[in-house]
Parts: C-alpha cells; structure tokens; sequence
C-alpha cells in the first residue's frame, strides 16, 4: 500500500463487532446490560469488604482490587462503543485511540498480575499458616499492588509511545469494538518490526510470565493439601482457592481462546467476537463466582444490603 497522507492522522474508523444494522439495538442492548452488571456487581464487592472489618485481611484486599480493574478495565472499551452504536458512527479520534490502547494494556497486564499475586497469596496461607499475618502483612500487600500497577504502567507507556513513532496509511479502518494493539499496527506503512518484537515478549513476560507463577503456586498447594489427613481438612483448603481457580482458568482460558481463534481463522470479526469474552464477560462473572463460593463474602454482602 502506498502511504499518503502519513502525517496528518487524525481519527480511525472501528469497524464493531456486526455491521449489519439491524443487529445493532440487540448489541447495544445487550453490552449496556453486561456492562451495568460488571459495573455493579465489582462495586458491591469493593463496599462489601470496605465496610466490614471481619473481611479486611490480604485476600479480600487484593480481591478488591481486582475488582477494581475489572471495573477499568470494561470501561476502557465498552462506554465508547455504546456511544458509537447510539450516534451511529464510528470515529474514533487518534489520540482517543492511543489512550484507549494505553489504558486497555494497563488494565489487562494488571488483571493478571493481580492474580498472580492472589495465587501467591493461597500459596502462602495454605503451605505458610502459621506464618500467614506475618508474611502477608499490610506493608508487603500495598508494595506487591504497587509494583503491579508500576509494571503495568510503564509496559504500556512503553507500547504507546513506540506506536506514536509510527506512520499509517490512507486505510484506518480497525475491524475491531476497541483500538486493539495488533490491530492498528497492521494499519502501519512504516515498519513495524520493532513494535512486534516489544509486543510478543511483553505478552509472553507479562502474560506468560503470572500464568507460571500461578501454576506453581498452585503447584505447591496441591502438594500440601495432599499431605493433610483428614478429607474435611483437604476441602476446606482446596475450598479456599476455589473461587481464584475459577477466575483463572475464566481469564486465561478466554485469552487463549481469543488467540488461537485468531491464529486459525485469520478474521479479524471472529477475533472481535472471540474478545468479548475477556474483555466484559470474564469481568461480569468474577463477582458471580466470588459470592457463589465464598460464604463470608456472600454474608458480608448480605450485611451490606440490610443497611
């Protein structure tokens, strides 16, 4: 493609999920709906553990915060594509797509550092006990969260401000709800061969690199839930992880689905699709799966409500 126009970038066109117009009211519907039940639902838990001091320990905190970003994290993509289907358009500024990138990167790196971290968490309460309030204390779990948010941070500054180093051509049109990375570097006349090398080691260092960390710890959990005698004993430690377990496998299992549907098909619709799933889905659930399992959480909401 022969650049023109290279320069002067001024807006990008997202190309949504569907273009058929009859399905829009359906879609818009339906991701309005999802988005105000993540929205309420990591709320909930957020106050629920603020307001109640019997759930102010390390889990509860880290599960906080991640609902927290689940809550940033839907917000990034979801408000701007509600607002193109209402306005019927499907603009999206340049700078409003570089932001969007920079936050989307930032709060799906930090998701699944978070989880790292909470797997570390179970690591420690459940091959640790006796040592869990001193390991796990207030100033260890604040650093653990701000490095998370310091990795996060700059990992996409970093992708950012590589892509703003880019010229793209006359074509801005991004078959995508969302600016996705991969996506808008395809539109590139310039070369871009740097900006993959950075994308795939950020994503097997900072995707790959917690998935390890998590199944190691989960590693090492398994091994010493083997070794408690009593069954009750093993299912109220294996009941403990439960929840995390669950929102892992939702997390990871979503993104790699997301990925290899990309690398067999080649459609970028079906990838946009095949998205939605980590992107609001997995977010809408967490709460689900947090209260469902988790008897205290469940109470302390319960409290919460009463007021």
């Amino acid at each position: 493609m022969e650049p023109g126009n290279d320069t002067q970038i001024s807006e990008f066109l997202l190309l949504g999920i569907s273009q058929a117009l009859e399905l829009q009211p359906l879609i818009f519907g339906l991701f309005l709906s999802m988005y105000l039940i993540t929205v309420l639902g990591n709320l909930l838990i957020i106050l629920a553990v603020s307001s109640d001091s019997h759930l102010h320990t390390p889990m509860y905190f880290f599960l906080s915060n991640l609902s927290l970003v689940d809550i940033c994290f839907t917000s990034t993509t979801v408000p701007k594509m509600l607002v193109n289907i209402q306005t019927q358009t499907k603009v999206i500024t340049y700078e409003g797509c570089i932001t969007q990138m920079y936050f989307y990167m930032l709060f799906a790196v930090l998701d699944s550092i978070i989880l790292t971290v909470m797997a570390y968490d179970r690591f420690v309460a459940i091959c640790h006990p006796l040592h869990y309030m001193v390991i796990m204390n207030p100033q260890l779990c604040g650093l653990l969260v701000l490095l998370s948010w310091i990795m996060s941070v700059l990992n996409s500054l970093l992708e950012c401000l590589m892509v703003l180093g880019l010229h793209f051509c006359s074509d801005l049109e991004i078959p995508h709800f969302f600016c996705e990375l991969n996506q808008v570097l395809q539109l590139a006349c310039s070369d871009t061969f740097l900006n993959n090398i950075v994308m795939y080691s950020s994503a097997g260092l900072l995707g790959g690199g917690p998935l390890a960390g998590i199944l190691y710890s989960y590693s090492k959990i398994l091994f010493s839930i083997r070794g408690i005698s009593s069954s009750q004993g093993k299912y109220k430690a294996f009941s403990t992880c439960a929840s995390h377990l669950s929102v892992v496998s939702l997390f990871y299992g979503t993104s790699l689905g997301v990925y290899l549907s990309s690398t067999a098909t080649q459609n970028a619709h079906s990838s946009a699709t095949a998205s939605v799933m980590y992107t609001v889905v997995t977010p809408m659930l967490n709460p689900f799966i947090y209260s469902l399992r988790n008897n205290d959480l469940r109470r302390a909401l319960e409290r919460f409500l009463d007021r």
